[in-house]
């Protein structure tokens, strides 16, 4: 671990986080939530709620695609992803959707700095986030795309976003 500059469990607990928390707007996939804090991990987040049916930790099929990363990211899990929005902005969190929507902000052109301390919703995989989530967020930030295609998996979008957010700092 020493030579790749690999923290310790005990120390990526002591780390200073980036001010960032993910909402994962009932994701089906357990493989696509492993992936989500594996890439928390990589990007010192503050946490993750996991909303609604969103699967949970323990479970072997997070474990797969997490490697270790659910002993080291901070998870709560909230019945409602309406719930977790609203706690999120009376703790003072700015809060952003991950969507492609009307008047949305594009990725390269979203200062992340300036929102701090920050949460992203992550939507389901077919239904992207819940139009009412929709409603309560300050804003939709969306990756450009130029392909006959027009999503990305939520996982691969997290990645994406969350180097996005941590980059300029």
């Amino acid at each position: 671990m020493d030579e790749l500059g690999r923290k310790s469990v005990a120390a990526f607990k002591e780390a200073e986080k980036n001010r960032i928390v993910l909402v994962l707007d009932n994701i089906r996939s357990m493989h696509n939530v492993g992936s989500v804090f594996r890439s928390a991990d990589a990007f010192l987040v503050e946490g993750i709620c996991l909303c609604g049916y969103t699967p949970q930790p323990p479970h072997r099929d997070i474990h797969k695609t997490a490697l270790g990363a659910t002993e080291t990211i901070d998870w709560i899990h909230l019945p409602t992803t309406l719930e977790a929005v609203q706690q999120l902005k009376e703790k003072g969190y700015k809060v952003f959707a991950l969507e492609q929507a009307d008047g949305s902000i594009l990725l390269d052109k979203f200062v992340a700095q300036d929102f701090f301390p920050l949460a992203i919703v992550l939507g389901n995989e077919v239904e992207g986030v819940d139009a009412e989530v929709l409603k309560l967020c300050d804003g939709c930030i969306e990756i450009p795309q130029f392909g006959m295609k027009h999503s990305l998996n939520v996982s691969v979008a997290a990645g994406i976003v969350l180097w996005e957010m941590v980059r300029g700092k």
